[in-house]
């Protein structure tokens, strides 16, 4: 191992221990079950704020991924209090499906259905399943699979529409958040719904899923992908037309290796290597952003940049141009990913109090107007890229 590798490996050891104990130990709800719903910039908690379907969703795959690469069972133990309460409180027995939210105690406030979570959940139910082969996990991660397919897989131009209600009828605010575009599809979406295809295919080889997935590799090489710039395009009409100019490193970076591992857990050469050429052209494309202090500039749109440093790209950053390296031995691409670690230890990571700022500002003020933790802040970005690094240097 070299040093620069040794450095990745134990900073990532270190780090993820500590993301896990903030978690367990300041966002565990003892009195109403599950986890609060946020801790402010100032590690504020504010207990009555809502649950999110993402968030808790991502909290449970961290923990049981976790568990299987460390077998530690404490972390085994949260990912089963977390999936014990995703299915009392987010699961819709009525209409089937995920609810967005919940509110502090558990009753449903948002029960409109995201594709975005629905996939979150798939993911996570998945990776628990590996921990606990536990029958009834895996069924409702197939029941979620189907329900993606039967409302939002859209069989005229392909890909999947972004937003229903309750009952399954098509929203009119498709947006995830108030940041974006309302558009029926998203890169990001589709991102995310193969991140999970795949983390399920893991554990159900099923043939009708594998060919979904390689119909999103097709999407993304066909639609989502501009091979002319080497960005991803972020937001379409149904028949895939786009008229924004947003550019986002952090999705840049982050589908590259996400794509490539889509192609590899079906076994696809010929995907595997479609897939490796756009991580590394996505990869690079992403270093325009990448200042001289190792942070990664969030967005662009047009000309004018957003000069902020937010925290999961720089996560995404280390674990991109990690694989980079392992695709291409070179070196340079090791180093970047080194620096990108060696950022985050000097601006991100809140040594004092745990966890990861939201980011800081150009002049490395740090972010204040943003969460510690909460419906977009969790444990999956920085937790995962720990994971990653520890996993890829170790194999």
């Amino acid at each position: 191992m070299t040093e620069s590798m040794e450095e990745l490996y134990s900073g990532a050891k270190k780090e993820l221990e500590r993301i896990l104990a903030f978690w367990s130990e300041k966002m565990t709800d003892k009195i109403n079950g599950g986890f609060y719903g946020q801790i402010d910039a100032f590690d504020q908690l504010h207990p009555n704020a809502e649950k999110g379907g993402v968030l808790n969703a991502r909290i449970l795959w961290t923990y049981s991924a976790a568990y299987n690469q460390t077998k530690n069972t404490t972390y085994l133990d949260i990912a089963k209090y977390a999936c014990q309460y995703i299915q009392s409180h987010f699961v819709d027995k009525n209409y089937g499906g995920i609810y967005w939210s919940v509110d502090a105690t558990g009753t449903p406030s948002n029960t409109r259905k995201q594709i975005y979570g629905q996939g979150f959940m798939i993911y996570a139910l998945s990776e628990y399943y590996i921990a606990t082969k536990e029958k009834n996990v895996l069924e409702l991660a197939i029941a979620l699979f189907e329900l993606i397919e039967k409302y939002s897989f859209d069989p005229e131009f392909g890909g999947y529409i972004e937003a229903f209600t309750r009952e399954w009828q098509l929203e009119t605010d498709l947006r995830l958040s108030n940041k974006d575009e309302n558009e029926k599809k998203t890169m990001n979406t589709h991102l995310h719904v193969i991140e999970s295809y795949g983390a399920l295919y893991r554990v159900w080889k099923n043939e009708r899923l594998k060919h979904q997935i390689i119909h999103i590799l097709e999407n993304f090489k066909q639609h989502i992908y501009d091979s002319t710039t080497q960005h991803l395009i972020l937001f379409f009409d149904e028949k895939w037309h786009s008229h924004h100019q947003i550019i986002s490193y952090g999705h840049d970076i982050e589908a590259g290796w996400l794509l490539q591992e889509a192609a590899e857990i079906i076994e696809d050469k010929d995907w595997i290597a479609s897939t490796k050429k756009m991580a590394i052209e996505l990869t690079n494309a992403a270093s325009e952003a990448l200042d001289q202090d190792g942070g990664l500039w969030y967005e662009k749109e047009g000309a004018n940049w957003v000069y902020q440093k937010h925290w999961w790209p720089q996560a995404e950053a280390v674990v991109g141009y990690f694989n980079a390296f392992q695709i291409t031995g070179e070196n340079d691409y090791l180093i970047k990913s080194l620096n990108s670690w060696r950022f985050i230890t000097s601006k991100m990571i809140d040594s004092k109090n745990g966890e990861w700022f939201w980011g800081i500002n150009q002049d490395d003020s740090i972010m204040t107007e943003e969460d510690k933790a909460g419906f977009w802040k969790c444990p999956y970005h920085n937790g995962r890229a720990c994971l990653e690094i520890i996993k890829r240097i170790n194999t």
